[in-house]
């Protein structure tokens, strides 16, 4: 698994998809924090994470595109089923190179909460010493709001990662991880949409509960307020051993096919 981790986390910058990837996420990132915090003069970040979240939908499918698309078109496939290693360490090897990227551009982008502290620290210098306590980010919530990121991540970056094992034409699999992502991220919208008497549109509870369910956003409040929630962090770990999972039975099939 190694071997493959290394060999993939190398393809990344040997290619310019690397950083065409870290490129863009940053500075989304960037232009996302200005316009919701800093343009609003605000500390509170929640805005600022969710539509980052929304944003993955197009994010992630960069990295997971090629995994797997690639080694199809490029004929090497065989050689991956052939090495000498199981399928599952040959999956995991390619999934945490792509998670280790993702991760780095998450890492990276907490540069932008210094001009938070910046502002707080000149905004107590001109305040009385009983309203100091009051002024400044909660750091609580950007710890949150990171770590939900990188479960957000995992989770999406595992369903891209199945999407590329069906296919081997890249594009295919960067058109449908949008619109699976895009699906399961921003479902959980319809919830909140009401008629013009205030009505919820969709009438049944139970479809409600059951797209609150399948929504990926709709665990991620918790975090962004500051709350840990082990529930959400449950939810975003089985998505990701799932779909890691059936990429595996994928190549089991294959391989034996």
């Amino acid at each position: 698994m190694r071997a493959i981790y290394r060999k993939e986390l190398r393809s990344y910058f040997i290619n310019p998809i690397g950083y065409i990837y870290l490129g863009v996420f940053l500075v989304a990132a960037a232009a996302l924090f200005y316009f919701t915090v800093l343009g609003s003069a605000t500390y509170s970040t929640a805005l600022y994470f969710t539509i980052l979240v929304g944003a993955l939908a197009v994010l992630i499918p960069l990295l997971t595109m090629r995994l797997f698309a690639e080694e199809k078109k490029m004929r090497t496939e065989q050689l991956l089923l052939t090495a000498p290693v199981t399928l599952t360490g040959m999956v995991l090897g390619k999934y945490f190179a792509a998670l280790t990227v993702y991760g780095a551009g998450v890492l990276a982008s907490c540069i932008n909460f210094i001009p938070l502290y910046v502002i707080a620290a000149a905004e107590r210098a001109d305040e009385t010493e009983s309203l100091q306590s009051l002024i400044g980010p909660a750091t609580g919530e950007l710890f949150g709001g990171v770590f939900a990121l990188l479960l957000v991540g995992a989770a999406l970056i595992a369903v891209g990662t199945f999407i590329s094992s069906l296919t081997e034409n890249q594009l295919s699999a960067a058109v449908v991880s949008i619109g699976v992502i895009g699906a399961m991220t921003l479902i959980g919208l319809l919830t909140q949409i009401t008629d013009a008497d205030g009505q919820p549109w969709i009438r049944f509870a139970w479809i409600r509960t059951a797209l609150n369910w399948v929504s990926v956003l709709g665990r991620f409040s918790n975090f962004t307020n500051g709350i840990f929630d082990f529930a959400a962090m449950f939810y975003y770990l089985s998505l990701a051993f799932v779909f890691v999972f059936l990429t595996v039975r994928v190549y089991e099939k294959r391989r034996w096919g």
